[in-house]
């Protein structure tokens, strides 16, 4: 970890942050999604207060962390969902705990209480990620969605801050 820091996402990482997300969606078990969004659609979707990228020794952007709100309803203010995107290359480097240290502190100062996410099942890499970093299991939505023709369970991963009552 240490060659990985991690600092707020810019405009000026979009091209990286879309090329990173792409490898994952183009790796088949990151999200129902197929095509990474425009970088104005992306920014338009994710709070800019809790966006991270991870970056290595020389610079580059590895990897990233965005939240979007559940829900514009007041009450659910305080809980959003979270994604985490890694470049294939840089994968077990610690650049996703880094990201998600930075994520829950930067919500958890803002008052957010819940941080959720969901992930394919098959994804044992991020599952493990989130367990280390306090997420826990609430459940599995069986065949919520179709993906590349086939229907797709997700887990559904939640992390309460213990400091927001």
């Amino acid at each position: 970890m240490a060659d990985v820091t991690v600092r707020p996402m810019t405009a000026d990482d979009a091209d990286r942050v879309l090329a990173i997300y792409q490898a994952g969606l183009d790796g088949g078990n990151a999200s129902f999604e197929t095509t990474a969004p425009t970088w104005t659609a992306f920014d338009a979707g994710k709070l800019a207060e809790h966006r991270f990228v991870a970056i290595d020794a020389d610079d580059a952007v590895v990897g990233w962390v965005a939240v979007s709100p559940t829900s514009t309803r007041a009450v659910y203010a305080g809980v959003v969902e979270h994604s985490v995107y890694i470049d294939p290359a840089a994968q077990g480097r610690g650049a996703g705990r880094l990201l998600l240290g930075a994520l829950i502190t930067s919500t958890e100062a803002a008052g957010i209480w819940t941080i959720q996410s969901g992930v394919f099942p098959e994804n044992a890499a991020s599952l493990a990620l989130h367990q280390r970093a306090g997420f826990r299991v609430i459940g599995t939505r069986e065949r919520v969605g179709r993906h590349h023709g086939h229907w797709r369970d997700v887990i559904l991963l939640e992390r309460r801050s213990p400091t927001i009552t």
